[in-house]
């Protein structure tokens, strides 16, 4: 069971820096298109980096999945953890809305939005972190 738990770490952990890196890529997409300058290769991408974290996610959901068969679902820490879980797979899809857009050559929000944008994922990230280590209740 522990190498099922290191494989949902390391998929978690490549989801998570997709998760932080791909609002980057809105950042200096918005911030080079207004420039003028050719942002076609940050297109692709975040294209590219959002199929990987996709990948990832769902790694990191499955095994998860397979720890709870295993371990059981008990605590009410695992239920909060779960619940910012959902949030986080929210803000997952929420980057492929905005994924979209850049694709369609929309993506017209500022590029201080998105790096306020990519702090979100940290508030998620932390309590998950503390519910799972802490496990305070």
């Amino acid at each position: 069971m522990l190498w099922f738990k290191m494989l949902h770490i390391l998929a978690m952990t490549s989801w998570m820096a997709g998760i932080f890196y791909l609002p980057r890529i809105f950042v200096h997409y918005v911030e080079g298109r207004e420039a003028g300058q050719d942002v076609a290769r940050l297109e692709i991408m975040a294209r590219k980096l959002y199929g990987f974290m996709t990948i990832m996610a769902v790694f990191t959901l499955g095994l998860g999945l397979w720890l709870w068969l295993g371990y059981g679902f008990s605590g009410g820490w695992l239920h909060a953890k779960l619940m910012f879980v959902v949030f986080l797979i929210g803000y997952h899809v929420w980057c492929r809305a905005y994924l979209k857009q850049l694709q369609r050559g929309e993506l017209n929000r500022s590029g201080r939005y998105f790096r306020l944008y990519n702090e979100l994922p940290l508030l998620i990230f932390i309590p998950i972190l503390i519910f799972v280590v802490v496990k305070p209740f």
